[in-house]
């Protein structure tokens, strides 16, 4: 394992050190709260010679990420970080990232989407892009943005991937707050990350390729398609392989999944991001108590964990689903759904009820959870599964 450096700093701060490290030939951003600091970081480390990246200043995040697809095929290694509106300025850019398979790892500082106007943390944003064709990383802790961002560079520019990554931490909660992170040193990481190397990039000369080209009525579409799924499938296995060869040199093993409490859970909660925490710490304070709860973080969104997730929760009585973003006209929310959809080829299936909660920032308080664990215990008792989705702490 190597040495390691432990400091104090916010999570956009620790996501800025880590693209610094990774040695991104381009960066093309623009700032939008609470992502701002991160590119005004990693900006600051370009001014003083920290890295040799061209740092390109736009007018929109728009125009961020068409420069990003644009430096990105021509061969370079790209990276940038956005937020909320930002990201949905970028939807239709997403999509050519994805589909041109062009490897750039962005950070996203999950946001609630207006209207209302609103600046704080829910998943809203990310989730509204969920089908774009990126693989999806979410971080509970400072440290672990810090750790996806790293390995991000090396699933997306996996010759067996070739996909955008977006690694995704809480707005204000992750971005902003101070917690205790470790860090590589330079040179780990930039022997872990290696250099791209762009097979089919444009300012090759030698093999000249087209991108971007017209593949309409009886052309290849389809098959770009599912070439883009085929990709993603195969990224489990790369996320996997990445994740153990990460985990060797930090210590700090990365899987799809992280659980708490399942060996002999009878309820159990679902959950992604910053939540994690306050699941965990309540779901500690019941086993102290003598009841058997459980707590699966899911950290890779996309591509969805099912049979992993069905295995976990396999023996099971009732399972909650804690979502901070909505899926209006839907059962439930995103997780709630991928969730569902997992367990449905499962031989005991559990009773499954899904809560939206957190929404534009509001508290997740330790009773609110502890209320969740409340109504799993009745459903596992024999009480009817609430039609969803539950909402927690609205008015």
């Amino acid at each position: 394992m190597a040495e390691q450096k432990v400091v104090a700093a916010t999570g956009n701060t620790v996501v800025a050190e880590a693209m610094r490290q990774c040695r991104p030939d381009v960066v093309a951003a623009y700032p939008i709260t609470p992502q701002t600091t991160i590119v005004e970081e990693f900006a600051a480390f370009v001014a003083k010679g920290r890295v040799h990246t061209e740092y390109v200043t736009v007018e929109s995040e728009h125009s961020a990420m068409s420069a990003c697809i644009g430096a990105s095929a021509a061969g370079a290694r790209v990276m940038t970080a956005t937020s909320s509106q930002g990201l949905a300025l970028m939807w239709e850019e997403l999509h050519i990232a994805s589909g041109m398979r062009l490897p750039i790892v962005m950070a996203n500082a999950n946001r609630a989407l207006s209207a209302p106007i609103n600046i704080h943390c829910d998943h809203s944003d990310v989730m509204g892009a969920r089908d774009a064709g990126w693989i999806m990383l979410f971080a509970e802790t400072a440290q672990e943005a810090y750790d996806n961002t790293i390995m991000a560079v090396r699933i997306a520019e996996d010759p067996d991937v070739l996909l955008p990554v977006m690694s995704c931490l809480d707005g204000f909660i992750t971005t902003h707050s101070i917690d205790r992170i470790s860090l590589l040193d330079d040179e780990t990481v930039a022997a872990f990350v290696g250099e791209r190397k762009a097979d089919w990039a444009l300012l090759d000369v030698e093999r000249p390729v087209t991108h971007g080209a017209f593949a309409g009525l009886g052309g290849p579409y389809p098959a770009f398609k599912k070439a883009e799924r085929d990709a993603i499938e195969r990224s489990r296995a790369v996320i996997a392989r990445v994740g153990e060869e990460y985990a060797r040199i930090s210590g700090r093993p990365f899987g799809m999944l992280e659980t708490w409490g399942m060996e002999d859970a009878e309820v159990a909660i679902v959950v992604i991001g910053s939540t994690a925490g306050n699941v965990r710490h309540v779901a500690r304070s019941l086993r102290e108590a003598g009841s058997k709860v459980g707590v699966v973080k899911v950290r890779c969104f996309r591509p969805f964990p099912y049979a992993e997730l069905a295995k976990t929760l396999s023996g099971v009585k009732a399972v909650a689903v804690m979502d901070r973003a909505e899926s209006f006209g839907a059962e439930g929310g995103p997780l709630f759904l991928e969730t569902r959809s997992a367990l449905y080829d499962a031989a005991e299936r559990p009773a499954v009820v899904g809560y939206v909660y957190g929404l534009g920032g509001s508290d997740v308080k330790l009773d609110l959870v502890e209320s969740v664990y409340g109504d799993l215990a009745d459903i596992a008792s024999g009480s009817p599964v609430p039609a969803g989705p539950v909402y927690l702490g609205a008015r």
